[in-house]
């Protein structure tokens, strides 16, 4: 069965890869980028070529989202899964279901310092930025991609739009709201939170390996990724027009909206989410 890891593009998600593949995936909970590799991203390129879909077919593709996740699914074992989908449904076909998945940690930050981020990462303007956040049916992705994550095309939805559609996991209480800001000021409470529910989905007996949390803790901080990633450097950095790699760990949570975000830009935002930032008490 799948849990995702999901959320909208530079919102926290690289973050909860990091603490969970150092918890499952190492013995002593020292994070390495390598250990990213065992959480893979959907929709994944090599899963598609794998069920002979024509990947530049976009409609096969969507037809085939659940065929691909039960390629990837082992009775008995639980598969973390990242995400920058929104949990959609094109012409009656789901982008997954409860048969597949256990349920799903989602990740959430502040639009406003989303914009910002998303902006450097994609070296674009925060106008332009703003306009992929709030265009309710944004996609991103082209088959010819040199970043193999992006050689497919992911329906990423407006901000707003990525948040509610995740939320029908709710109902079935197999659902996990993570707001970054609360991650990044109690990273040990959220994440034991986050390890809580994982083992309530998968009904297995939670006992914490506090040795192993200490380190996971440290090595996990933004400087240590910073420090990481400009001596290894990160796969899931991009290249500008000059073939310089923009840095993934930039500001963190240095980003804020409140000194340098446009008031236009600003109130664009705010306006266009203005009921999911008062539900988050954002606003």
């Amino acid at each position: 069965m799948i849990i995702w890891i999901s959320s909208y593009p530079k919102s926290g998600n690289t973050i909860v890869r990091s603490l969970l593949s150092s918890y499952f995936f190492s013995k002593d909970g020292n994070f390495d980028f390598d250990l990213l590799n065992n959480i893979r991203q959907f929709p994944d390129f090599s899963l598609f070529e794998k069920l002979k879909i024509d990947t530049t077919n976009e409609k096969e593709v969507v037809k085939n989202y659940i065929n691909a996740q039960k390629l990837i699914i082992k009775k008995g074992l639980i598969h973390f899964l990242k995400t920058h989908s929104s949990n959609i449904r094109v012409n009656n076909n789901h982008f997954t279901d409860l048969n597949n998945s256990l349920g799903v940690i989602y990740i959430v930050r502040d639009p406003r310092n989303v914009l910002k981020s998303y902006a450097n990462h994609f070296q674009i303007t925060e106008e332009t930025a703003a306009n992929h956040l709030t265009q309710p049916m944004f996609s991103y992705g082209m088959n010819n991609s040199n970043n193999q994550e992006n050689k497919i095309i992911t329906h990423v939805g407006s901000w707003s739009y990525n948040y509610n559609t995740w939320k029908s996991f709710k109902t079935h209480g197999r659902y996990l709201m993570v707001k970054y800001e609360d991650l990044i000021n109690d990273k040990e409470k959220i994440f034991i939170n986050i390890l809580k529910f994982i083992h309530k989905l998968a009904k297995i007996n939670f006992v914490l390996d506090k040795s192993k949390l200490k380190n996971i803790l440290d090595s996990t901080s933004f400087e240590k990724m910073q420090d990481l990633e400009s001596k290894k450097g990160f796969m899931e950095s991009v290249t500008d027009q000059t073939g310089k790699k923009i840095r993934f760990f930039n500001l963190g949570p240095k980003n804020n909206w409140k000194k340098s975000l446009d008031l236009q830009i600003q109130k664009k935002i705010e306006n266009s989410f203005e009921k999911e930032l008062k539900e988050l008490k954002y606003l």
